[in-house]
C-alpha cells in the first residue's frame, strides 16, 4: 500500500491521467462510413454486378462483404440487415440504380428457378430389423 504522503503526491496526477486516457482512446479510432454510405456502396456493387450479367449469389456475396467491412458496429451486420440496407438505398434512389429493381426480390427469396439446381431429396435408409430404435450404434 502507498503511504499517505505518496497518495497526496499522486492524487494530483489522477485527473491528468484520466484526461490522457480519454484523449488517446478518441484519437486512435479508425474512420468508418456512415450507415447510409454503407448501403450505397453495397447497392452499387450488387446492382452493377447484376446488370453486368452475374448471378445473384456472386453479386450478393460481393455486396455483403463490402457492407460487413464498412460497418462500424460492435456487432456483425446480419445478411437480412444488409439486404434491407441495399433495398432502402435502391428504393430511395431509383434514378441512381436503374434496372436494379428487378433484382431486389432475389435478396429476400430464391433467385430465378433456372439458377437453382434441382436436387432430389436424399433417400432415407431404413434401419435393419435387428437394430432397435434405442440402440446408439448401428454396427
Amino acid at each position: 500500500m502507498l503511504s499517505s504522503q505518496a497518495m497526496v503526491k499522486y492524487r494530483n496526477l489522477m485527473p491528468l491521467a484520466a484526461i490522457g486516457i480519454l484523449f488517446t482512446c478518441c484519437l486512435g479510432l479508425p474512420s468508418y462510413a456512415k450507415p447510409s454510405e454503407v448501403g450505397k456502396k453495397g447497392a452499387s456493387v450488387y446492382c452493377f454486378m447484376r446488370n453486368s450479367g452475374n448471378n445473384h449469389t456472386v453479386s450478393w456475396e460481393a455486396a455483403y462483404q463490402i457492407i460487413k467491412r464498412q460497418k462500424s458496429s460492435l456487432f456483425k451486420t446480419s445478411p437480412k440487415h444488409a439486404a434491407v440496407m441495399i433495398t432502402e438505398t435502391v428504393v430511395q434512389n431509383p434514378n441512381d440504380y436503374k434496372n436494379c429493381g428487378v433484382f431486389i426480390g432475389d435478396l429476400y427469396g430464391p433467385p430465378n428457378i433456372d439458377s437453382i439446381q434441382k436436387e432430389s431429396p436424399p433417400e432415407t435408409e431404413e434401419m435393419p430389423s435387428e437394430v432397435k430404435k434405442g440402440d446408439r450404434y448401428s454396427y
